[in-house]
């Protein structure tokens, strides 16, 4: 009956881990998503500054610089979305050992109702 408990314990922790691990990547890529949205917003700005105002060109070489500053620190990102997905690959080879130690032991518990019947026969 412990064993039942710690299952059960067992499984909502991996539960809980995995949602924690799938909400945490979900923002994560939720906030890339819009750095990008917004990346994509500033090269468009940027692209029309530079037809409209051909002869401001500092300006839209200013504006381009900016943009590129932008992409380099957005691809910075890129590591943690990887670090995110290595966790939650982790996580779920992490259900696959737990449930199978849940069934060994299921198994176990079995094996040793069965030795304590044949005891008390």
């Amino acid at each position: 009956m412990a064993a039942a408990k710690e299952q059960v314990g067992g499984d909502d922790l991996a539960e809980s881990l995995n949602d924690l691990f799938s909400s945490v990547s979900t923002m994560v890529k939720g906030e890339l998503q819009g750095t990008n949205n917004t990346l994509e917003l500033l090269e468009k700005i940027n692209i029309r500054v530079a037809k409209e105002y051909e002869g401001f060109g500092d300006l839209a070489s200013g504006l381009r610089v900016y943009v590129e500053q932008l992409k380099v620190k957005n691809g910075s990102f890129d590591e943690y979305v990887k670090q995110v997905d290595a966790i939650d690959q982790q996580l779920t080879e992490f259900e696959a050992v737990v449930s199978m130690l849940d069934k060994y032991v299921s198994l176990l518990e079995t094996k040793v109702q069965s030795a304590c019947q044949k005891l008390s026969s």
